[in-house]
Order: C-alpha cells, then sequence, then structure tokens
C-alpha cells in the first residue's frame, strides 16, 4: 500500500485529506533472540514491509481507528476510557499508544486514523510494533512533542506491556523507530546506545531470505511469559539484575552455582552465550568476515530449539533444509513456537535452496511456507 492509496482510504472514511501519511517497518531480527529483556545485545534490521497510517489530529477526546487489513468498520473510542486490559482486538496497539502518550503527560486530545500493513501478521516479523511505531511517529509530529525515536519506541515498549498486556522487550519497537537502510543495528537493550553496522548483502553476493512457516504465535499467551519469568528468577538466583550482567567468561561457574536446577541452567546458558553470539557477529561484519556468521546463526538457533525450547518441528525442518541444501547458515527468529526462519545464502544458491524448503514442507504435510528476501530497510518516516 503505498502513501496515495491510504490517504485516498483516509479521505473515503472521513470525508476529509488527513494532515499526513506515515510508515513504520516490521523487522528481522539477525542475532539476539530473548536477550532484550534480559537487558543483553540484539541485531535486528528493518524489512520494507511497513504498516502505513494516514493520520488527523481531533479536538475531541475522541480516537477513531480503521483498518484495511481487518473486516469491520471505523472503531470509535473515548480517549478517557482507555484503560489496560479494556481491548482484546487489534485496536489495542494504536490505542495503547495513545494511553501510553497521555499517561507520560503529553497532551493528545484524539485523532482520525486510517491503516493498512505489509507486515506479515504472526509471522514473528513485529507487525504490532510497526503499527504502534507508526502511531507513535504520527502523533509526535502532529502535536509536536518532540519525542526523540527512542523515547517513542520506549512508550510503544509500554503500550505493549501495560496496555496490551504482553511482556516484550525494547527491540521490536527500537528496531522500527530507528534502523536505518542497509544496515544493521546493534543495540545494547540497558542504555539504548545504538550502533548502525553496515549489513549491504547483496554488493557480497549474498541474499538472506525470511521462511514464514505460517505458524502462527500469540505472544501474550502463556511461554513467552514463562521464558521471561524464568530468566528473572535465574538472575535472582545467581544475585544479578540481569543475565546480561554474567560475563560469558563466568558461564560455567555461574551454571554450577545453579547446580541441578535445569530450568534455569538453560535458561542462563543460552541467554549468556547469545550476547556472546550478537558480540561476535558484530566483530565479524565489521571486519568483513560475513560469510562466517553463517555458523553462529545455526549455533543461534541450537541454542532456541535445545536450551530455550522455542522452536517447532516447521522451523527446524526449514533450517534442517536449508542448510543440507547449501545455505551459509539459517536459525529461527522472533519470539518462537511459529513464525520464521532466516536463511543466509549464496545469490546463486537461493532458488535451489527454496525449492527443497517448499519441497520439504510438502512432504511433511505442512502448510506451504512463504519465502521472501530481506533486505536491509529504513526505520519509520513521515511520507507525506
Amino acid at each position: 500500500m503505498g502513501a496515495q492509496q491510504v490517504r485516498e482510504g483516509f479521505a473515503a472514511l472521513y470525508g476529509a485529506e488527513p494532515e499526513g501519511v506515515w510508515s513504520a517497518p516490521g523487522r528481522v531480527n539477525l542475532i539476539g533472540e530473548h536477550t532484550d529483556y534480559n537487558d543483553g545485545f540484539v541485531m535486528p534490521f528493518a524489512l520494507p514491509h511497513v504498516a502505513t497510517a494516514a493520520v488527523s489530529r481531533r479536538t475531541d477526546g475522541v480516537l477513531r481507528l480503521h483498518s484495511k487489513d481487518v473486516e469491520g468498520g471505523v472503531v470509535q473510542l473515548r480517549l478517557d476510557d482507555l484503560a489496560p486490559g479494556s481491548d482484546r482486538n487489534w485496536t489495542a496497539y494504536p490505542a495503547g499508544v495513545v494511553w501510553a502518550l497521555r499517561e507520560a503527560g503529553h497532551a493528545v486530545t484524539g485523532a482520525d486514523v486510517h491503516l493498512a500493513s505489509t507486515v506479515p501478521s504472526g509471522a514473528g516479523l513485529s507487525s504490532s510494533a510497526a503499527l504502534e511505531v507508526v502511531i507513535a511517529l504520527a502523533l509526535n509530529d502532529l502535536y509536536e512533542l518532540g519525542l526523540q525515536r527512542w523515547q517513542l519506541a520506549r512508550l510503544c515498549q509500554r503500550a505493549e506491556n501495560v496496555y496490551v498486556g504482553a511482556p516484550t522487550g525494547i527491540m521490536d519497537q527500537t528496531a522500527s523507530a530507528c534502523c536505518e537502510e542497509g544496515h544493521a543495528l546493534f543495540l545494547d537493550t540497558r542504555d539504548l546506545s545504538q550502533q548502525q553496522i553496515p549489513f549491504d548483502l547483496a554488493a557480497e553476493g549474498m541474499r538472506l531470505l525470511v521462511v514464514d512457516t505460517q505458524v502462527k504465535h500469540a505472544h501474550s499467551e502463556g511461554e513467552y511469559g514463562k521464558r521471561r519469568a524464568g530468566c528473572e528468577r535465574g538472575a535472582a538466583l545467581l544475585g544479578v539484575d540481569a543475565l546480561r550482567d554474567i560475563p560469558y567468561a563466568d558461564l560455567d561457574e555461574a551454571l554450577a552455582r545453579l547446580g541441578d536446577d535445569e530450568e534455569a541452567v538453560r535458561l542462563v546458558r543460552h541467554v549468556v552465550t547469545e550476547d556472546g553470539r550478537v558480540e561476535q557477529t558484530v566483530a565479524l561484519l565489521r571486519s568483513g568476515e560475513t560469510r562466517a556468521i553463517g555458523p553462529v546463526l545455526v549455533a543461534g538457533h541450537a541454542s532456541l530449539r535445545d536450551d530455550f525450547r522455542i522452536s517447532c518441528p516447521e522451523l527446524d525442518l526449514v533450517v534442517d533444509t536449508a542448510l543440507a541444501a547449501g545455505a551459509l547458515g539459517a536459525r529461527m527468529t522472533g519470539g518462537g513456537f511459529g513464525g520464521s526462519a532466516i536463511v543466509l545464502a549464496e545469490a546463486a544458491d537461493v532458488d535451489t535452496i527454496t525449492k527443497a524448503v517448499e519441497e520439504a514442507f510438502a512432504s511433511g504435510g505442512y502448510t506451504a511456507p512463504r519465502v521472501f528476501e530481506a533486505v536491509p530497510s529504513a526505520g519509520a518516516r513521515r511520507l507525506s
């Protein structure tokens, strides 16, 4: 959906031109899974798939929301009625952002919104964060709030954590708000310091594929929250504020202190080694050894599968099949329990790998996967 189509959709709905049109992308996480809520390191990049919003201000305390992608008409909400847990529909994401802005003391008095998104929902590509960030950026511009991108990401995370009730970390919203074209974002989730790392695979004869398994997940229901609580318990047992505080060199000693607490051992081991894998990936990319990140991705998948236990048969099938067909590396990406895997490959091998994965899914009786190239793209921006 281009800006003009969304603008025209707004005008048809509300009988007037919008004050502007904005977009915010979904993201792929190259490496650094389930480290963000442990104060650790992550390395996402933005996708060309975006949520686009046409928005105008209102002065009467009313929020009107419409999505081209959801059946039904305009949803009208009163700002004074917005409260955590009051909405279990898609509208909770944009409404939660408005609630978070007002809770933070920003004088938002209402809005008319028309949305359209090309970010696959439930694929682990942060469709919800794109929805949140595009609303936050639009309202920041329209109401001249003067908030920085990292501040918008924080408010969007609060909307998802408190209003929606999903215990996600800060990575998705920061990626959508702050990523740059042709780069991966090396983010320290403790202090929110950012480094843009050049990541132009096409220039080096490689591609990164996203394989959407079509297995849907729901973060706010159960297992994601259990993993987060388990990590927090592990940190408490080890006497640190967060698992980020366990140096990789001290991992064996820390695991020994956990004794026969098998769950804590697994969760701690994943987070500490995953932080190490992010730093290793950054070092390899900076030194121009891009192909060498392939085995790091594979090691990350094994850790997510065996220690964090959030993979599924379809994700494992993608990774195993892609590697057997010649991929440089592969791993699941996102929160887990479905969603997508990423595959690093030589450009010349893309068709062979794609065909092998599609045939493996057909042989296994699974729904056909959706395969597309992930191109590091720009973060949220105003389009018109």
